[in-house]
């Protein structure tokens, strides 16, 4: 195997025995060949819609494959093997209807292999992973490429389980996905096209956002619990929103109570759900440290979407994973075909477990997406004139398990007092319980929501831009600090470079698979940068 599509990285350079998130070799091989098979099916999508040709059930499968083979999604041999058959299915069944024109051998290649046998599965894989392009250069491109395809295929996949949807996003990732087999493509020509996939992750993420308010109302400045009750628990991790209401739903009159964890944090802020007297508060923090709090729980975890680790014995049988989640040993809960999960075997068992062990007290607050702060904006813009604000730090992304990413909490510490934090994704978990104060009654962290409600943050940098007439965004008293773990953080980074934001600061390492050669395009022209210390990068900063 050779896998370094995420911050942790062995040595900074690549898993190559096993996943340091936990993954086999034999799974890691066989998201290879799903990747690649998820190519050729990219190809006659997009051959396909150049004649009229389209399917949903093609894009559902392109999107599905991609968000499957995130970090810390699918864990399960079997589940991906069954992912590439259906993609070779789908793939000669379009392909069957579409006149393919004549096209690059690599290309054709793709389009024609096929196998039967999981040897041949393999042996396929092993010729099909990453270090098969061999020019470093294109390929941390194309690997760019996809990994910024992944984050946008997890957000396409929440819309549509809304019921919103975009073709222009679609047809995008199939034209995408074929340049990555183009042998004839330049650097050049690769690197517009990674800019690009930053154009339509802020169409995607601006279809997520329509999707989730909505559907669930506006985000509202919430005081979240983050103590516990003494009822039994369900407790609901990941991002999809839907799964969060259909188990409220189902779990109203139980006596099970429904906590949030992680980035599911973020529920607890939309007006629809706050009605469910039985929804409680948040338990624990960021998904690394889901060993410790899960096991202390002692009730039932679903996992809607990534960021599950592989689970010790002792809760192993409290795990479920529904959506592009999967775990062997664990029980997966299917949605029949109109998107509907039946919880009933989750709730039965939580009602035989004992309340969770209290791990924390108190109150955290958020809810400061777009829209509540724009409502703000007036108290704001009277803020940083007056001086009483003199910058905004984005410190949105991801946390993780490095010690390294203790500096998060050190800098948002060490911060002056007339700064203020935006943020969104787990990040957050660095510093959202630290007592950092207000601002004239603005919280010095605003939590904008998940990883996705990055597009908050820009919609907030936008509106400030308009309101103060500059022209360019890069004038604005805003600096970017951002952690990045896996490839939704991927498609964020790529989303602010199509803006023209410019002077990112990405730590705690740069990504392993950023070429020294692309890594120096990205400095020349958007000034990316990684981190230094605490004291140095603060006078960097502020001056």
């Amino acid at each position: 195997m050779y896998c370094y599509q995420c911050q942790e990285a062995a040595g900074g350079k690549g898993c190559t025995i096993k996943g340091v998130c936990g993954k086999s070799s034999e799974v890691a091989k066989i998201q290879d060949l799903l990747v690649y098979v998820t190519k050729a099916l990219g190809v006659v999508s997009y051959e396909g819609r150049k004649v009229g040709i389209s399917y949903n059930e093609i894009d559902k499968c392109i999107t599905e494959n991609l968000f499957s083979t995130i970090t810390n999604a699918n864990f399960d041999r079997e589940v991906l093997l069954g992912r590439v058959r259906e993609t070779l299915y789908l793939r000669d069944k379009l392909k069957n209807k579409v006149a393919m024109p004549l096209m690059d051998k690599s290309i054709m290649e793709a389009l024609t292999w096929s196998a039967e046998s999981i040897a041949e599965f393999d042996a396929k894989a092993e010729k099909v992973g990453v270090l098969a392009t061999e020019n470093e250069d294109i390929r941390s491109l194309r690997e760019l490429i996809i990994y910024g395809l992944k984050g946008l295929s997890a957000y396409m996949k929440h819309a549509m389980n809304l019921g919103y949807n975009d073709l222009e996003v679609h047809e995008f990732m199939a034209r995408a996905l074929k340049a990555t087999l183009d042998e004839s493509l330049s650097g050049e020509e690769l690197v517009s096209l990674s800019l690009e996939a930053g154009k339509y992750g802020v169409i995607a993420m601006s279809l997520l956002d329509k999707a989730n308010t909505g559907t669930y109302g506006n985000p509202e400045i919430t005081k979240v619990d983050i103590g516990v009750r003494n009822n039994p628990g369900i407790l609901i991790s990941g991002h999809d929103l839907k799964d969060l209401h259909m188990l409220l739903k189902q779990t109203e009159g139980t006596g099970v109570d429904v906590y949030t964890h992680s980035e599911m944090l973020a529920g607890q802020y939309y007006p629809a759900f706050k009605k469910y007297a039985h929804f409680a508060g948040n338990y624990g923090n960021a998904w690394w440290k889901q060993g410790e709090e899960f096991e202390k729980f002692n009730g039932v975890i679903l996992m809607t979407t990534n960021c599950v680790v592989p689970p010790k014995d002792s809760y192993k049988n409290r795990l479920f994973t529904t959506g592009a989640t999967a775990m062997p040993g664990c029980k997966h809960i299917e949605a029949d075909e109109t998107g509907k999960k039946d919880f009933s075997e989750l709730i039965d068992l939580a009602k035989k477990c004992e309340a969770p062990t209290e791990i924390e007290k108190g109150e955290i607050i958020g809810g400061f997406a777009h829209n509540q702060v724009i409502a703000l904006s007036d108290k704001i813009v009277d803020a940083i004139k007056s001086g009483a604000i003199r910058r905004f730090f984005v410190m949105a992304g991801c946390d993780g398990r490095a010690k390294s990413r203790n500096y998060y909490s050190e800098f948002a510490e060490k911060l002056p007092k007339d700064t203020v934090i935006l943020t969104a994704g787990c990040a957050k978990y660095k510093y959202n319980k630290l007592n950092l104060g207000d601002i004239n009654g603005i919280p010095r962290v605003l939590d904008a929501g998940q990883c996705n409600d990055s597009y908050s943050l820009v919609v907030i940098a936008l509106k400030l831009k308009e309101v103060f007439g500059f022209e360019d965004i890069n004038k604005l008293p805003i600096s970017y600090n951002i952690a990045w773990y896996e490839q939704k953080a991927v498609i964020v980074l790529l989303s602010l470079l199509h803006l023209g934001v410019k002077n990112i600061h990405l730590g705690p390492t740069l990504p392993a698979f950023l070429s020294p050669n692309v890594t120096k395009v990205l400095v020349e022209n958007f000034k990316i940068a990684g981190i230094g210390t605490v004291n140095e990068d603060l006078k960097l900063f502020l001056g």
